[in-house]
């Protein structure tokens, strides 16, 4: 049997998903919890079964491409990339956070962004960012950031940031506050769907089992 390739994001939301792993008796080698480790690659309990970490935006691309068979992801990532090729079949209800737009505490908190014309925004989402700004008639110039959102208003680059929060507090930190959500995120078990239509007997039982796992 050729190896089953899992994707699975670094960061916070790898955090809550090993416990994911530990319900449905998937066992990584020990590297993968060693923080200094800096193997990419892990071998796991099942010797047709190996997981990859890559940044959590990647992952929905290694399965699109069809690197990964199966991956771990947020609904945000799937809508900024839109991949026809990934099937996204159960809601794991974990990295539960959202997208929202962010300004500078000291302007107008009653600015209602309806009442906008157009509009220069910092984001790392781009294309969702767009389509959402897009759906309410106002124009949009776009400034793609892959960090460091928060500076973008106080250094002159823009007024408003589009960006996770979660708990608001990194927000508040740089005096900034939420205006409005344009979506909310949780993450997602995603399927390559070519893998899914010709390896189905492999991938089915694990999808079965993430799902009864949430439920």
């Amino acid at each position: 049997m050729k190896n089953l390739v899992i994707a699975v994001p670094k960061g916070r939301i790898l955090e809550q998903l090993v416990p994911f792993f530990g319900k449905v008796d998937i066992v990584p080698e020990d590297a993968f919890f060693d923080d200094t480790a800096r193997q990419l690659q892990f071998a796991t309990n099942h010797p047709h079964i190996r997981i990859i970490r890559v940044r959590s935006f990647d992952v929905a691309t290694f399965v699109a491409f069809g690197a990964a068979h199966m991956g771990v992801c947020g609904n945000d990532v799937l809508a900024e990339f839109d991949y026809t090729d990934i099937y996204a079949p159960v809601d794991l209800n974990i990295g539960a956070c959202r997208l929202s737009i962010a300004q500078p505490q000291h302007m107008d908190t009653d600015a209602d962004p309806a009442t906008w014309s157009h509009i220069r925004i910092a984001t790392k989402y781009p294309n969702v960012t767009q389509k959402y700004f897009e759906s309410r008639g106002i124009g949009t110039e776009i400034i793609k950031l892959n960090g460091a959102m928060e500076l973008a208003p106080h250094m002159g680059l823009c007024h408003r940031i589009v960006d996770l929060v979660s708990t608001g507090d990194t927000l508040r930190q740089n005096n900034l506050c939420e205006m409005e959500t344009i979506m909310h995120i949780t993450s997602r078990l995603i399927v390559n769907r070519t893998a899914y239509k010709t390896r189905n007997a492999h991938i089915q039982p694990w999808v079965d089992v993430f799902a009864e796992c949430v439920a």
